[in-house]
């Protein structure tokens, strides 16, 4: 016998703020007062990925979280501090460090005045000036978390070896997996860096080089399973990092 659907207020969706009315958003935050911002980038990884890259994937992480822990969801903010590129690259929009800073500063004020007491910012950009654009964000006493998707170590479950680069073996796997139809593997080029210079991209200060056409890496590598696995992997660790891990007590 067919069991009949479950009323539409025992569905669990994320709380996405854009598709809530304000009385839903203060009752969310009486019972938990935390708030997830995804941010992302508009920017180039090569010639086979999309645009929002980033977005995509962080923006999945958020529903998901925001559906299992009851969180709030901020709408993405869609741009970030893009990596420099000696590659003129259509359709690159960054924002600078200053920029990106005082829009987070603006928005949380706002949030944290409403009764925001912990703001969860995540992302998939480990660009130096972009991180340092979320770690400095200033609250009255709230608090902030940065957590860089890509800190995950997943060294273990690529074949290249070389750690996350960009729109390489990683960032094309997830992308494989979560948004396939917006992957064009026949476009993929490998660019590989010599050591020392990887372990300087790796810092997060590196130039992409203009004999690069956008990814540095091998994206050649790269599968939907692997992309299933590196999102598993993300997903888990921040899960048990962030969202059960019991808060500290106030001392």
């Amino acid at each position: 016998m067919a069991t009949s659907p479950k009323p539409e207020a025992e569905v669990r969706r994320p709380l996405r703020l854009k598709e809530l009315i304000p009385y839903e958003v203060a009752e969310a935050l009486r019972t938990d007062a935390r708030l997830i911002i995804p941010v992302g980038t508009c920017e180039h990884h090569g010639p086979h990925l999309p645009l929002g890259c980033d977005t995509i994937v962080v923006e999945a992480l958020a529903d998901e979280f925001s559906m299992e822990f009851q969180v709030l969801r901020a709408p993405t903010l869609e741009y970030g501090v893009n990596a420099q590129t000696e590659l003129l690259a259509p359709g690159n929009a960054p924002l600078r460090r200053k920029s990106l800073l005082r829009t987070l500063n603006d928005l949380i004020d706002a949030w944290e005045a409403q009764g925001v007491r912990e703001f969860i910012l995540l992302t998939g950009h480990g660009h130096e000036p972009h991180q340092e654009a979320l770690s400095t964000v200033f609250t009255r006493g709230a608090r902030v978390r940065v957590i860089d998707i890509y800190a995950v170590g997943i060294n273990d479950l690529l074949e290249s070896k070389t750690g996350p680069m960009h729109g390489d073996e990683a960032d094309t796997s997830v992308l494989l997996f979560l948004a396939p139809h917006l992957v064009h593997m026949e476009r993929a080029r490998d660019f590989t860096l010599v050591s020392g210079k990887r372990r300087q991209f790796r810092r997060g200060s590196f130039r992409i080089p203009r004999e690069s056409e956008g990814s540095v890496g091998q994206p050649s590598l790269a599968s939907a399973a692997k992309g299933e696995a590196i999102y598993a992997r993300i997903r888990d660790r921040i899960r048990h990092r962030v969202f059960l891990t019991p808060e500290p007590e106030d001392t």
